[in-house]
C-alpha cells in the first residue's frame, strides 16, 4: 500500500506498507517537474503514487531513497518520464 500526505508546497510524506513492514520517505516534487510529468492530467499526490509503483517494480521498498526529489528518479531509471503516464491510469 503506497499512502502520500502532503505537508507543504512541493513536500510530500510517502508511506510504503508490505506485509515486511513500512518505509517512510520525503518527497520534493517542483513546479517544474510536476508540470513536465502530469502536464495537468493528475494532482501531485497521484504522481508520487505512480512514481512509487514505478519503483516499487523495479527495486524493494527498502531500497528507495528516504528523502528526494522527484525528478532524481529518471537518474536511475532513465525511462521513467516517458512511461509513468501509462502508470496513472493504474497500469505499467
Amino acid at each position: 500500500m503506497i499512502e502520500v500526505k502532503k505537508l507543504g508546497v512541493g513536500t510530500f510524506e510517502v508511506r510504503v506498507r508490505d506485509e515486511q513492514g513500512e518505509t517512510l520517505h520525503r518527497v520534493t516534487v517542483s513546479a517544474d517537474a510536476y508540470r513536465r510529468l502530469a502536464s495537468g492530467r493528475v494532482d501531485e499526490e497521484h504522481v508520487l503514487e505512480a512514481a512509487f509503483r514505478f519503483l516499487l517494480e523495479r527495486e524493494p521498498k527498502e531500497s528507495i531513497l528516504q528523502r528526494f526529489d522527484v525528478s532524481v528518479i529518471a537518474r536511475y531509471f532513465p525511462e521513467f518520464e516517458r512511461v509513468l503516464p501509462s502508470y496513472f491510469r493504474g497500469q505499467p
